[in-house]
C-alpha cells in the first residue's frame, strides 16, 4: 500500500513538493494515504502528473520529456521507491490516465490504428470444475479466515517463526556473551591487550580460539601463570659479560707450604733452652732485635751487661737459615691471603642477578648457592694452610706435621663455566624475548578462553542451540514444502486458466459494461481474427457492424474507461488485488454518464473489494459528490478508521500542492459551497498578498457562476432578465448592480475587450464587491448566510 508521495521535484506543476510539510491534520500530525483516496483538483492542477508518477511504478519508466525529475513514493513498512530503484517495485499497480489510453487505445488518436487486445477467462465447464477443485485444495487466503493449503502454510509459518524465535533468543544470548568477552571495555580480552595481546581482538577471533581450546584446554598452575605474567613485564637487558676464571693453583701452594713447615733447622750452635721453648725463643728473638736496633749494651729486662760473647752466641742461634724460613713463611701467608681475596672479589655472581631474565633466575640462584659452597670449602682449606704456617712461624726451630689440603678449585671452575654458559643463554634470549612474550600472551589468552568456556558451559549451550537450529531448519523445510505445493497448485490453476484464455471474452466484457452501465448497445468492441482465423490479434470499435469512425469525445471516454475496467479482469490482474489509480474518468461526459461511471467503479471495485488500494482524481464536483457515497459500502468501524481519505490539489501560479481536503468541500460537496467559499476568501484577502493572485484572477468567473445559481433560486420566474435580478438583489442600488455586471462581463470574458487583458486586475474593486455581496446575502436571508458560513468551516465575523 502506498502511504505517501514523499517528495516531487521538477515534474510539471510540482516543483519542490514535500509531503511531511503540507499533508498535516488539524493537530499538525502527518497524514497518509488510506485504503480509498479521493483527490479533487481543477484542470491543470496536477492530477495527471500524480497519475504518471504512479504509472511509472507500473511500467518501470517515466517520460523522458521531463528535465531532471525526482520523486519518492513510500509504501508501508517504510519501503521507498525512486527513479533510481524503480525496477525493484513489485506491487501490482494499474493506472487509468491519458497515457494508458494512448498506449492501449491508439485508434482514438489515429482512426487507422486498433486497440491492444487482452484476454480474460472464458467458459469451459470441464476446466472450471478442475480449477474449482484446485482452488478448493488451495483454500482461502484471507486474514483470519484461511483454509486448505493456505491454512496449513499459516501453521507452518507459525511453527517456523516460533522455532526461529527460540533459536534466535538462545543464539543471541550466547553471541552477547561472546561479544562481551571479546570487546566489552571491562571484561573484554581486547581491552586487556597488555596481558592477552591483540588490540584488534573480536568475536570472530574468540570463536576460533574457543574451537582451539575445545580440542585441547590450556590450564596453568599459579606458578606458571605468575611466570608468564612476570615475563610480560620483562624489558630487554644489557648483555652479561663472562667471568674470567682466576688462576688458582692450590696443589702448588699446598706443596710449598708443606715443604716450609716440615723443613728442619740445623741444630749446631743453638741454645738448647731456646730450642726447647718456642715462646722463649720468640721473646729472645724480639729482644735481640730491639737491643741491636737501639744500640743497648745492657739487658733491658734484668739490667745486666750483655757481653760480646753473649752477642756471638745469640747471633749463631738466630742464624740466616732461620730468618730465611721466617721470610718464606711470611711470604706464603700473604699468598694465602691474596687467594682468599681473589676468590671472594673476582666472583660477584650474586651482584649480576638483575642482568638475567626471570626465566633464568632459578638456575642462577642454584649456581650462586653452588659457588658460595665452593668458595667456603676453598677458603677453609686456605685457612688450614694459614694455620700451619702461623704455627711454624711461632716455632721456627721445630718442624710441624702437615696434612695435605683438598683441592676444590676444579669445582669452582665448573661453576664459573656454568655461569658463563647461562649468561650467554640469557644474552641470546634478548633476541627472542618479544616472540616469547607474544607466546606467553597467547597462552594466557587461551587459558582465559578455557575458563570462559567452562564458566558459561559453552559446549552444552552450543549443543542445545544447534539442536534448536536443526528444528528451525526442519520447520523451514516443512514451510517450503507447503509453499511448493501452493506454487504447484497455482501453476496448475494458471495453466488451466490459460486454456480458458479468451481475447473475445475481453471484448465482450467491455461491451457488457458499455451496454449494462451506459446503454450503448449500438457501439461495441470486437476481437478480430488473423487471416487464418485461429487467433485474436486486435480489438476494433464497431458501430452497426462496421468499424466506427468520428467518435465523439464522450464516446472515446466511455470506451476507454470500460476497456480499463474490463482489463482489470485480464489474466495478469484478476485476483491479484492491485493498487488502482483512476485519473479523471468523466471527461466530456454528461450528468447521466458521470453517475454511471461512479456506479461502475462502485459495483466492480468498491463492493467486490478486490483491490489493495484505490485512488480516484476528478475535477468535477458532481462526480466528487457521488464518490462520497463509497462510505456506504464500508462498515461503521471501517469508516471510523478513516478508510476513505480526501485530498485537494491547489495551484498558485505555476506550482501545485497536494493538501488535506477542507471540511466544506469534503462534507458539503457542491460547487455552490465551493464558489461561496472563494468569494468569502476574496472578501478577507490582503491586497498585497501575492499568494492570493489566483483567487482575485478567478473572482469574476466564480462570482458570475455563484450569482447565476443564487439568483435563479431566489428569482425563479423567467419574466425578468439577469440585470433586473441583480438590481433586485442589491436592493435597487444601481451603482452596485453596474459594478457587479462589469466584473462579471469584463473580467470573465476577453472577447471584444482584448485591451482588458493588458491591464492588471483591480484587487480593491473585487474585494469591495465580494464584501458587498456577502453583506446583501446576510441582509436578505441571515439564516441561509449563517448556514453557508458553517458549510465552509467559518463562523460569523
Amino acid at each position: 500500500m502506498i502511504t505517501k508521495i514523499t517528495k516531487i521535484n521538477n515534474l510539471a506543476v510540482f516543483k519542490n513538493f514535500e509531503w511531511d510539510k503540507v499533508i498535516r491534520d488539524k493537530g499538525n500530525n502527518i497524514s497518509k494515504f488510506t485504503k480509498v483516496n479521493i483527490i479533487y483538483g481543477r484542470n491543470y492542477s496536477g492530477k495527471t502528473t500524480l497519475s504518471r508518477i504512479v504509472r511509472s511504478l507500473e511500467t518501470k519508466k517515466l517520460s523522458e520529456k521531463y528535465e531532471s525529475p525526482d520523486f519518492e513514493v513510500e509504501f508501508d513498512s517504510n519501503y521507498k521507491i525512486t527513479l533510481k530503484n524503480i525496477e525493484e517495485q513489485k506491487q501490482i499497480i494499474r493506472v487509468f490516465n491519458e497515457d494508458f489510453v494512448k498506449e492501449n487505445l491508439r485508434f482514438i488518436y489515429n482512426p487507422e490504428e486498433n486497440i491492444t487486445p487482452f484476454a480474460i477467462l472464458g467458459e469451459n465447464n470441464s476446466i472450471e470444475e478442475e480449477i474449482e477443485k484446485l482452488k478448493e485444495k488451495l483454500g482461502r487466503n484471507e486474514e483470519g479466515n484461511k483454509s486448505g493449503l493456505y491454512l496449513e502454510l499459516e501453521k507452518k509459518e507459525h511453527n517456523r517463526e516460533l522455532a526461529k524465535k527460540r533459536y534466535d533468543s538462545r543464539n543471541t544470548s550466547l553471541e552477547d556473551k561472546i561479544q562481551d568477552k571479546a570487546i566489552n571495555k571491562e571484561i573484554g580480552i581486547k581491552y586487556h591487550s597488555d596481558i592477552f595481546g591483540d588490540q584488534n581482538y573480536n568475536s570472530t577471533k574468540l570463536k576460533n580460539e574457543i574451537e582451539t581450546v575445545l580440542k585441547k584446554e590450556v590450564i596453568l598452575t599459579q606458578e606458571e601463570e605468575a611466570n608468564k605474567l612476570a615475563l610480560l613485564k620483562e624489558i630487554i637487558k644489557i648483555d652479561t659479560s663472562p667471568i674470567i676464571v682466576p688462576e688458582i693453583d692450590l696443589q702448588t701452594l699446598n706443596n710449598k707450604v708443606k715443604e716450609a713447615v716440615t723443613r728442619p733447622i740445623t741444630p749446631s750452635n743453638k741454645i738448647e733452652e731456646l730450642v726447647k721453648i718456642a715462646v722463649l725463643n720468640r721473646w729472645v728473638k724480639e729482644g735481640r732485635k730491639i737491643h741491636k736496633e737501639n744500640g743497648l749494651k745492657e739487658c733491658s729486662f734484668c739490667g745486666n751487661k750483655i757481653s760480646e760473647e753473649r752477642w756471638k752466641e745469640l747471633d749463631k742461634h738466630f742464624d740466616e737459615e732461620s730468618e730465611k724460613l721466617e721470610k718464606e713463611i711470611d711470604s706464603m701467608l700473604q699468598e694465602v691471603d691474596s687467594y682468599v681475596t681473589k676468590i671472594s672479589d673476582v666472583l660477584p655472581i650474586d651482584k649480576n642477578k638483575n642482568l638475567f631474565y626471570t626465566n633464568f633466575q632459578n638456575e642462577l640462584e642454584r649456581l650462586i648457592e653452588e659457588k658460595d659452597n665452593c668458595i667456603k670449602k676453598i677458603v677453609k682449606e686456605l685457612n688450614s694452610l694459614k694455620e700451619v704456617l702461623e704455627s711454624r712461624k711461632q716455632d721456627l726451630l721445630n718442624t710441624q706435621s702437615f696434612p695435605d689440603i683438598q683441592d676444590f678449585s676444579k669445582e669452582l671452575k665448573e661453576c664459573i663455566s656454568k655461569y658463563n654458559l647461562l649468561a650467554e643463554e640469557s644474552n641470546r634470549y634478548s633476541e627472542k624475548l618479544l616472540q616469547d612474550q607474544e607466546n606467553a600472551k597467547k597462552v594466557l589468552r587461551l587459558k582465559e578462553v578455557t575458563n570462559f568456556v567452562r564458566n558459561i558451559e559453552y559446549s552444552k549451550e552450543k549443543a542445545e542451540i544447534d539442536d534448536l537450529k536443526i528444528k528451525w531448519e526442519i520447520s523451514l523445510d516443512e514451510e517450503k514444502k507447503v509453499n511448493d505445493k501452493i506454487t504447484e497448485v497455482l501453476n496448475l490453476i494458471s495453466n488451466k486458466e490459460r486454456e480458458r484464455k479468451d481475447e473475445e471474452a475481453g471484448a465482450k466484457k467491455v461491451n457488457e459494461y458499455l451496454n449494462n452501465f451506459f446503454g450503448h448497445s449500438f457501439l461495441t468492441l470486437q476481437a478480430l481474427k488473423d487471416k487464418d482465423g485461429e487467433k485474436s490479434i486486435y480489438f476494433e470499435v464497431v458501430r452497426n457492424g462496421k468499424k466506427a469512425y468520428h467518435l465523439s469525445e464522450g464516446e472515446c471516454s466511455l470506451i476507454s474507461f470500460c476497456y480499463f475496467m474490463a482489463k482489470l479482469e485480464d489474466i495478469d490482474t484478476k485476483d491479484m488485488n492491485p493498487i488502482i489509480w483512476i485519473d479523471d474518468p468523466i471527461s466530456s461526459l454528461d450528468g447521466n454518464h458521470i453517475f454511471f461511471v461512479y456506479s461502475l467503479i462502485s459495483s466492480e471495485i468498491i463492493q467486490t473489494k478486490k483491490f489493495e488500494q484505490l485512488f480516484i482524481s476528478t475535477h468535477n464536483l458532481d462526480f466528487l459528490k457521488y464518490l462520497k457515497k463509497f462510505s456506504n459500502h464500508f462498515t461503521k468501524r471501517e469508516n471510523q478508521e478513516n478508510i476513505i481519505s480526501y485530498f485537494l490539489l491547489t495551484r498558485e501560479r505555476d506550482e501545485s500542492n497536494l493538501i488535506i481536503m477542507p471540511n466544506y468541500l469534503k462534507n458539503y460537496v457542491t460547487e455552490f459551497n465551493y464558489l461561496f467559499h472563494q468569494i468569502y476568501k476574496c472578501s478577507i484577502a490582503e491586497e498585497n498578498d501575492i499568494d492570493e493572485y489566483n483567487l482575485f484572477y478567478n473572482f469574476s468567473n466564480n462570482t458570475r457562476k455563484f450569482l447565476e445559481a443564487f439568483l435563479f433560486y431566489k428569482y425563479p420566474n423567467a419574466d425578468i432578465n439577469d440585470k433586473a435580478k441583480l438590481l433586485n438583489f442589491f436592493g435597487g442600488d444601481k451603482q452596485a448592480t453596474i459594478l457587479a455586471d462589469r466584473i462579471d462581463n469584463e473580467y470573465s470574458h476577453l472577447e471584444g475587450l482584448f485591451e482588458r487583458s493588458m491591464r492588471p486586475v483591480d484587487v480593491p474593486e473585487m474585494r469591495t464587491m465580494a464584501q458587498y455581496i456577502l453583506r446583501k446575502i446576510e441582509e436578505k436571508d441571515k439564516e441561509q448566510y449563517d448556514a453557508l458560513l458553517k458549510s465552509i468551516g467559518e463562523c460569523k465575523k
